[in-house]
């Protein structure tokens, strides 16, 4: 019988990143390094999640699927996505702004890249007081205006521009123009998908003068020039249950406040589960084990598992994919 599964993080440096993974999630981190991003669990090719625990330790998250196919990912899901692993989980320190970005959605990926879009959601983990991100357009804007104030320098004046604070849940669908700003950490929910076009970089360069890689052309295809509202999912968290976030094509997150003990039967859900511990830790309890989750630890709830005990004291996200009639 396959077992909760926790992974290897993949530590990436940024030349964004900083060192509040130690000092927030208390991760190991490289000396020297700025780590940006933890991929916590990732089917990317390149970058496939590694077993950490129990007797599948040293096996990545493909070869677990083409053994165990449904049984860990669910029917459904391994139908439509066969051994790739349809979620990236990471956790993403940006001590400097990112730069204001956008992805594209499935059917330009496919076009251009043979890939998946990039939908995502993000839930602030740690922030500076005077921390905020910016997250669409702050009105209608049109192609022409839009590459008049890339050329100026001056785009971020159309954005709409969101203080933040731990707690903080946004949805970013791709063709949303966003960026991260300085002093946030987040937990980001995603796609498969590690296609990224760079529109603005805050004219900053790396230790030898070099500017990154812009993508404007490349953008201006994939960008959603309208308005963007209702992107804050913000929910309060209410003991011993599970309050929804997000729901959509590509996923579904929840946020469960454990204080005690808190039962989540899975039965008739054809799906993986994710849990991310954002808070506090717990012991996961099932027919025949028990495994810990801590504050900045990821656990994959195989797809044969009807039914997990949480018992501790956590705030965990919950992660699954939707079946149609959600």
């Amino acid at each position: 019988m396959l077992y909760p599964l926790k992974f290897k993080p993949l530590l990436k440096e940024r030349i964004w990143g900083g060192s509040r993974m130690r000092s927030v999630l208390g991760k190991r981190l490289p000396s020297g390094k700025k780590i940006g991003e933890s991929w916590e669990l990732s089917g990317v090719e390149g970058d496939l999640s590694v077993v950490a625990n129990g007797y599948l330790a040293g096996n990545d998250i493909e070869e677990l699927i083409e053994v165990y196919m449904g049984d860990l990912v669910g029917d459904t899901v391994y139908e439509k996505f066969g051994v790739e692993f349809p979620l990236l989980i990471k956790f993403i320190d940006a001590a400097e702004a990112l730069s204001i970005q956008v992805h594209p959605d499935d059917a330009l990926a496919a076009e251009r890249h043979n890939a998946y879009g990039k939908t995502e959601m993000w839930y602030v983990i740690d922030s500076d007081a005077d921390a905020n991100i910016y997250l669409g357009f702050n009105r209608d804007v049109s192609r022409e205006e839009y590459l008049d104030s890339v050329e100026a320098g001056t785009l971020s004046d159309m954005l709409t521009r969101v203080d933040v604070k731990p707690g903080n849940t946004y949805f970013i669908p791709a063709g949303t123009i966003h960026s991260i700003g300085g002093g946030v950490m987040v937990l980001e929910i995603q796609q498969t998908s590690d296609i990224t076009y760079r529109v603005f970089d805050w004219n900053r360069t790396d230790k030898d003068g070099n500017s990154r890689e812009l993508h404007t052309d490349l953008a201006v295809d994939a960008m959603d020039f309208h308005r963007s509202d209702d992107l804050d999912i913000t929910v309060a968290p209410k003991p011993h249950e599970a309050v929804p976030m997000q729901s959509c094509d590509y996923f579904a997150s929840s946020l469960l406040s454990v204080d005690g003990t808190m039962v989540r039967p899975y039965v008739e859900l054809d799906s993986f589960v994710i849990y991310v511990c954002v808070d506090g830790s717990a012991d996961m309890i099932w027919d025949g084990g028990r495994e810990k989750i801590a504050k900045g630890e990821t656990v994959l709830i195989p797809a044969e598992m009807d039914e997990i005990t949480i018992e501790g004291k956590a705030r965990i996200i919950e992660v699954y994919i939707p079946g149609k009639e959600e």
